[in-house]
């Protein structure tokens, strides 16, 4: 799985088994995901040409699933857990019957499920969309434009997604740290120049933690004058074992571990990936074999 944005869209690239409720939807395999903002106010006019063209822009064609959002791109949340990514925009106008605004969630799984298993994250991830705005005090458990898309890539492999299997629990616990987050940024949109991203992190202890490049703790990571552009990285999990590798987690099973990979820092890749962000993990390999060597801290 892959991910960029430009200033209106974010695109999910890979090779995916995918179930959407949004436009264009259905269950099967696809290419790409999409999530594309138009303004407020707007209207949903045309929506399958919109994405149409969106989609043609992007050289994908008929090959994917997409959603319209009215909330900028700016405000999306990207939450990992493990082998379950969670990407959210969320906008709705408290005390309103009608429950005006929308709410788009795309689920990814490193990990393969069965189609009946991506139905179950549809429904999990559903619920506790309900169950976040609720808390939120907003009156409403959802909106009529919402959309759901649930992904994964890896084949088969869970026969179940619902909210008691470790798939589902991760689902749920994303979306209903991802609501409210989601919501506070589309209320104050202009404050906001990038997504945000959130990491369940198991270190002295289970959190979410919310990763800035201005606050990060560990700067410099690997070495002086590094890019911290990609510390959230597309590609993860590679599964490139010259970069990283699989390691037991506290909370069963495996998950992989990057933290000594360099490939992004490097200020040349960094501007290369944003330049080019179709580029695959091998191009940007081979750029950084041609460059000095850098020591770790």
């Amino acid at each position: 799985m892959r991910y960029n944005l430009n200033p209106t869209t974010l695109f999910i690239r890979g090779s995916f088994r995918a179930a959407s409720t949004g436009i264009f939807g259905g269950i099967r395999s696809v290419s790409t995901l999409i999530s594309h903002s138009v303004p407020e106010g707007r209207g949903h006019e045309n929506t399958e040409k919109e994405l149409g063209f969106v989609a043609a822009a992007a050289g994908t064609a008929d090959d994917f699933f997409g959603i319209l959002t009215l909330v900028p791109v700016t405000c999306l949340c990207v939450l990992q857990y493990d082998f379950i990514t969670i990407f959210i925009t969320a906008n709705v106008h408290k005390a309103s019957d009608s429950g005006n605004g929308q709410i788009a969630i795309i689920a990814y799984s490193a990990e393969g499920f069965e189609d009946s298993a991506l139905l179950e994250t549809i429904l999990v991830a559903t619920e506790a969309k309900a169950e976040a705005l609720l808390a939120a005090g907003t009156g409403v458990t959802g909106t009529p434009a919402d959309a759901v898309i649930a992904a994964c890539e890896g084949g088969s492999g869970h026969p179940s997604a619902g909210r008691a299997t470790e798939a589902g629990r991760r689902v749920r616990e994303a979306v209903l740290r991802g609501i409210p987050e989601a919501l506070k940024r589309s209320g104050d949109a202009l404050h906001y120049d990038r997504p945000a991203y959130f990491i369940f992190s198991r270190f002295k202890g289970e959190h979410w933690v919310e990763w800035t490049p201005e606050n990060c703790q560990y700067y410099p990571c690997h070495f002086p004058g590094q890019r911290c552009d990609f510390c959230y990285c597309p590609f993860y999990p590679c599964r490139d074992e010259t970069l990283g590798q699989w390691v037991e987690s506290s909370g069963g099973g495996k998950v992989w571990n990057c933290a000594r990979c360099m490939l992004l820092h490097e200020p040349a890749v960094a501007d290369y990936a944003k330049k080019y962000p179709g580029a695959s993990l091998r191009e940007l390999k081979q750029m950084r074999d041609t460059l000095p060597a850098k020591k770790e801290i």
